[in-house]
């Protein structure tokens, strides 16, 4: 529901306590990678009472329509705002994806994921080049080189073990098994 009905004051009332919302929606959003400005057009289309069209964004923002692009390319790739289709509309309108849960499982997971990965292939190959430089040591010889290979060995193991946990918690958020260790909040109203 728009503001137009409602008197001035209420509206001054209303656009403040959203300002506020809309600010601290802004600074959290470097969480996601997302600049300060995104984080407001997001805050901007969370309060909207129906899809926003570019030129509907730049408008309330006053920011140019290359900007709002921008913003909204990024607020797409990170599945936080839904292009939707109205009839009879030519224009793209979107709106924001109110599933702040999905949102952050889509974002970190998809990035912890890659990371896991990389770093799982690395330590692994490190740990197989350990194991043979070892192999081809002499005890009695090369006991200081095996010691420090062996010291080495164990903080790789440390971070693999690491990283498979990781992988486990990913799994955990993508088929949603965290709820029933981390439940979401009830929303409860305020009197």
């Amino acid at each position: 529901m728009g503001l137009d009905h409602l008197q001035e004051e209420q509206q001054a009332t209303v656009l403040k306590i959203r300002k506020r919302v809309i600010e601290a929606i802004g600074r959290n959003m470097d969480l996601y990678g997302v600049t300060l400005s995104t984080g407001h057009l997001y805050g901007l289309l969370f309060f909207a009472d129906k899809p926003m069209t570019l030129d509907d964004m730049g408008r309330e923002m006053e920011m140019s329509k290359t900007s709002m692009s921008t913003g909204v390319r990024t607020l797409l790739d990170l599945k936080m705002v839904n292009k939707v289709w109205s009839k009879g509309s030519r224009k793209d309108l979107y709106e924001v994806e109110y599933d702040w849960h999905q949102t952050f499982t889509d974002y970190f997971a998809i990035k912890w994921r890659k990371a896991v990965e990389s770093n799982l292939q690395i330590l692994r190959k490190s740990i197989e080049e350990l194991n043979r430089l070892v192999e081809g040591l002499d005890e009695q010889a090369d006991a200081e080189l095996i010691h420090i290979l062996m010291e080495d060995k164990h903080k790789v193991l440390q971070a693999e073990a690491y990283y498979k946990w990781l992988d486990r918690l990913i799994d955990t958020m993508e088929n949603e098994e965290i709820y029933k260790l981390v439940p979401k909040e009830e929303i409860k109203e305020h009197s």
